[in-house]
């Protein structure tokens, strides 16, 4: 049952242990389960799910419509091919609305919950109970290793053995959530490689001169295009007292690296040029920033003129200010200080080298009876429900075979 202890030093036994409550964690227990399996999973939280209540602002962007194995990011992109073909959103959809949860598309494919997180989390908590997979909470697993048949699993409650064990316990995004580096140790332990984790999905921070001359555009938002490294990303940007947000920079963020640019177009439905030359002739009295500001937020158009020494008439607009304003407005180049980190990113880039783990069925190779699934492993999903779905299709494969 959800919130049992373990109350005894004893050793225990089951088929399948689980390390990790959450959302990959859950979905291969109802599996397994299904099967017939004993499952018993160890969460180290007082609650399982955390991660899973806290997301899409508490309403769970529970998946994405437009999933695609392009949709991730791995130094192995063809590792999550086979699980996201043969457990798709639409499967996820079909037990959603089965459990009569109700939930809308908020923009991009990207489902929500109409109600609270909750609700997902208390579907897969009652499929868990449905199939007799228990859930051990506050159990901090110290321990992973080999015996002569199975694994022992040792914990500061007691030794558990089992003849599978499953690794879902996450990359070490959001420590306030509980989350910690475990299943790279665990990883560790197997003489596993692994990908060096790093930030994804998350805000950059600008550097000192940067976040002075930024800090009258905090909490301003606009609608953006943004390029690094190949990748571009066309959503909404938002300025904070650290340095850029919103969907189009936490996107990207998976991409940048230390020292690169991003390229930003602050106007990506329009052409300023274009607007400018209209202007001129039939407002030409007005100021560059007057129009400019009927393109972009005013704080944002008023610092652009000002950066630019741009406070003429529209009429006296040289044909150089005209290209300067271009290039400011549609390539704006910026090289942020570095992002916020672990500590707010919403997942971890990186992980549990996958060419070590069978795409099929999530066993490590040269371990047979060990499972590495979602978070842990190198398989990083765009912003918008893509991770989530990864979870349940990472999870479901290995719950058929372990």
């Amino acid at each position: 049952m959800t919130g049992e202890k373990v109350d005894t030093k004893a050793e225990q036994q089951s088929d399948v242990l689980v390390i990790g409550a959450g959302a990959a964690g859950m979905m291969c227990a109802v599996e397994a389960g299904r099967r017939g399996r004993q499952v018993v999973l160890l969460e180290q939280a007082a609650k399982p799910g955390r991660k899973i209540r806290i997301s899409g602002g508490g309403r769970c962007n529970f998946t994405n419509t437009n999933t695609a194995p392009d949709r991730f990011l791995s130094q192995n992109p063809r590792f999550c091919i086979s699980a996201l073909s043969r457990y798709q959103p639409e499967d996820f959809i079909r037990w959603v609305e089965s459990a009569g949860i109700a939930y809308h598309e908020k923009t991009l494919g990207q489902l929500f919950c109409d109600g609270s997180a909750e609700q997902i989390v208390s579907l897969l908590t009652e499929a868990c109970h449905a199939v007799g997979a228990q859930i051990l909470t506050g159990v901090t697993v110290s321990a992973v290793t080999r015996g002569e048949v199975g694994f022992q699993v040792t914990t500061a409650e007691g030794v558990w053995r089992a003849d599978r064990v499953v690794v879902a316990c996450g990359g070490p995004s959001i420590p306030k959530m509980g989350s910690s580096r475990l299943g790279y140790r665990i990883a560790e332990a197997f003489d596993l490689k692994l990908i060096e984790p790093r930030a994804a999905l998350v805000p950059f921070t600008f550097g000192d001169q940067l976040g002075t001359e930024f800090a009258d555009l905090s909490g301003l938002s606009c609608d953006v295009r943004v390029r690094c490294r190949g990748a571009e990303f066309r959503e909404a940007m938002l300025f904070t007292h650290r340095g850029l947000s919103g969907p189009a920079m936490l996107q990207i963020s998976s991409y940048w690296q230390p020292g690169d640019c991003l390229e930003i177009d602050l106007l990506p439905s329009d052409e300023v040029e274009s607007r400018m030359n209209e202007a001129r002739q039939t407002l030409g009295k007005k100021t560059v920033e007057h129009i400019l500001g009927g393109l972009l937020p005013k704080r944002l158009a008023k610092r652009i003129c000002s950066e630019l020494s741009l406070q003429s008439r529209v009429a006296d607009l040289s044909r150089g200010d005209l290209q300067r304003l271009s290039e400011r407005v549609h390539r704006w180049q910026i090289k942020p200080g570095g992002t916020e980190g672990m500590r707010t990113a919403e997942v971890t880039l990186g992980g549990v080298e996958t060419r070590q783990i069978s795409p099929t069925t999530m066993e490590v190779k040269s371990v047979p009876g060990l499972y590495f699934i979602g978070e842990v492993l190198d398989v990083t999903g765009h912003l918008g429900g893509y991770n989530f779905q990864w979870a349940w299709a990472s999870g479901y494969a290995c719950g058929q075979v372990v």
